[in-house]
């Protein structure tokens, strides 16, 4: 099948509870009698739920290979979770607790690079490494040496986004965008490059990300007749945009960032998200053989399709469990072996090595599209 690809690395273009997941296959009794434990700090209840849910059946699917294979040098290992619904006002006392206890040597989360950020002083201090697997705000990682991602930045994901407006859908963009620092700093990105490449942003609108009734702006945008519509939304606002669009009468082609990436975008938006595009780092269809045996152990498992939240939550357990095999299981080996490896094993990245900043410096995205109520790719 016929797909665009493109190739993304700094900004270059080539087209409440607590519990744990991961029960060993083999009897408890043949592993050493300590786990090796990872705290998660992620929304499990409020708004952003959804994510939260992929993220446990994607860790707990790694966890389950790992104990499965013989654990990390024969001791099970097991997750801890702790919902934050990914506001910085609970991440932090959660980077407390978790810093508190000695049984944790890792961190993964949170969901959104503010409440990340939030925490990673205490994180920090801790010598605790915080692995912000979806944190593309650029400061993230420069919040101390204990900080990684393997996401992409929102620098180079809203650049991206304006090559791909700019050189597939249309030269004039309404942009509509959460009033929060992801949503205002990836729009500026945007915009920026967008007018540098010769578009022209007709319409440019933000809202609350507890906004419900978006008409006004939606009508306000109409008037400037867009050939694309922009979204920096995340899935709930994201299709509910998209809905009332389609109550207004604005129409044109659609552009989503990647966190729209969701199934819950096409159960809440129905048929008025036919036709959005997006670049992604993961799509179940890609041949790679290393992705269809992932994607047919998560369908099997969960009887759905991974997305992207999935397979990069399974990808950051991995990626956790080899640097706990490579450099002890211990706070300050993790963090050694992140900063040391060479070849380190990645379902999305393949062999990587982090870079001085502590990301992925290059990576292959897919375009995909939603059609008929499914995400294809965009042929």
């Amino acid at each position: 099948m016929r797909h665009s690809t493109i190739r993304s690395g700094r900004r270059e273009l080539v087209l409440g509870a607590i519990g744990s997941v991961g029960t060993a296959l083999l009897p408890r009794a043949a592993f050493a009698a300590d786990p090796v434990v990872y705290g998660v700090s992620g929304p499990f209840s409020g708004d952003r739920a959804a994510y939260g849910a992929v993220w446990k059946k994607g860790m707990g699917m790694a966890v389950s290979e790992i104990n499965a294979a013989g654990g990390i040098k024969g001791r099970l290992l097991e997750l801890v979770y702790q919902d934050t619904q990914s506001d910085p006002k609970q991440s932090v006392p959660v980077a407390q607790k978790f810093v508190d206890d000695p049984k944790i040597v890792a961190e993964l989360g949170d969901f959104a690079s503010a409440a990340s950020m939030a925490a990673s002083p205490i994180y920090e201090r801790g010598k605790l490494v915080q692995f912000g697997f979806t944190n593309s705000d650029p400061k993230f990682t420069k919040g101390g040496q204990y900080m990684w991602s393997t996401a992409p930045t929102m620098q180079m994901d809203a650049a991206l986004m304006a090559e791909i407006v700019f050189r597939q859908l249309g030269k004039e963009a309404a942009v509509f965008y959460q009033a929060s620092d992801w949503g205002a700093t990836s729009q500026k990105v945007f915009v920026d490059k967008f007018k540098a490449l010769g578009g022209k942003v007709v319409a440019l609108e933000n809202y609350l990300l507890t906004d419900k009734d978006f008409h006004s702006i939606l009508a306000k945008a109409r008037q400037a007749k867009p050939q694309v519509l922009v979204l920096f939304s995340y899935y709930t606002d994201g299709a509910l945009l998209l809905q009332q669009a389609q109550d207004v009468g604005l129409g044109g082609r659609i552009l989503a960032a990647t966190s729209c990436y969701s199934n819950k975008f096409l159960e809440l938006g129905g048929n008025a998200v036919d036709g959005t595009v997006m670049s992604v780092l993961f799509f179940p269809d890609d041949p790679r053989p290393a992705i269809q045996a992932f994607v047919s152990k998560y369908r099997k498992q969960y009887g759905e399709d991974p997305d992207q939240y999935g397979a990069r939550a399974y990808d950051a357990v991995k990626i956790l469990a080899w640097a706990t095999e490579h450099g002890g299981p211990s706070r300050e080996g993790i963090q050694k072996a992140l900063a040391s490896g060479a070849t380190i094993p990645s379902l999305l990245f393949g062999s990587f090595k982090f870079d001085a900043e502590r990301r992925v410096a290059q990576y292959d995205e897919a375009l995909i599209t939603v059609k008929g109520g499914k995400f294809v790719y965009l042929t």
